[in-house]
């Protein structure tokens, strides 16, 4: 059994750099019979892949139809956003009002502005796990398991929805939205606040153009 499993983490680990790397559009059909051949494994170990992966939020399971990748919807991002924003920023709130160490978020947006240079094109989903990593220390900063705990639930699915707004954000802007964010961190709770707001509504509006461009808005 032991085996078993470690066969279909494998198989889904597999599927959801796929996923986070934008390989799998949404409402792509995921095939057991297919993925069962590509990765040299039995059904059973597909369809256990596949639960671990709509367990996570990265796909959905229709009866007598499968596995999909979920559509992007309006009302999907919306509610991913507002999700985000109630425990982004309450979490900001509650790191400055308590005068948290900002050092971990200082080094993540670092990281960001290191991704891409002259010398090297960055690959997108080095780009997204380099912003998931500045959100996660935000989070992580008010010093509140639960929250960093709730925040984790929705990490997977953003970064999945971010992998489509490569067309709207190249990664030098990206870095320069969030070295501005981390100047007003340092500006007051108010100006800080204000600030991750404004992040997460350019986030939000590059999704929505990009379900725009696919014919879904």
């Amino acid at each position: 059994m032991g085996e078993d499993r470690a066969a279909a983490e494998n198989v889904a680990a597999a599927l959801r750099a796929q996923l986070l790397d934008g390989a799998l559009p949404p409402g792509s059909h995921l095939s057991e019979e297919q993925l069962a051949g590509t990765f040299g494994v039995g059904r059973y170990t597909i369809r256990a892949a596949l639960r671990l992966l709509v367990t996570a939020g990265l796909l959905v399971h229709e009866r007598h139809r499968g596995a999909f990748v979920p559509q992007l919807t309006q009302e999907r991002i919306d509610e991913l956003f507002t999700y985000r924003g109630v425990i982004e920023l309450g979490s900001l709130r509650l790191a400055l009002e308590c005068g948290r160490d900002l050092g971990p978020i200082e080094a993540a947006v670092a990281e960001l502005d290191g991704v891409d240079t002259p010398h090297r094109t960055a690959a997108w989903h080095d780009v997204t796990a380099a912003h998931k990593a500045i959100h996660h220390a935000i989070v992580a900063a008010a010093g509140n398991t639960r929250l960093l705990a709730a925040y984790a639930a929705c990490e997977d699915e953003l970064q999945v929805l971010l992998a489509f707004i490569r067309p709207e954000f190249e990664p030098g802007g990206l870095a320069r939205i969030h070295r501005d964010l981390l100047t007003a961190l340092h500006q007051g709770v108010e100006t800080a606040q204000l600030a991750l707001a404004d992040d997460l509504e350019v986030g939000r509006q590059g999704i929505v153009r990009a379900l725009a461009r696919s014919g879904g808005g």
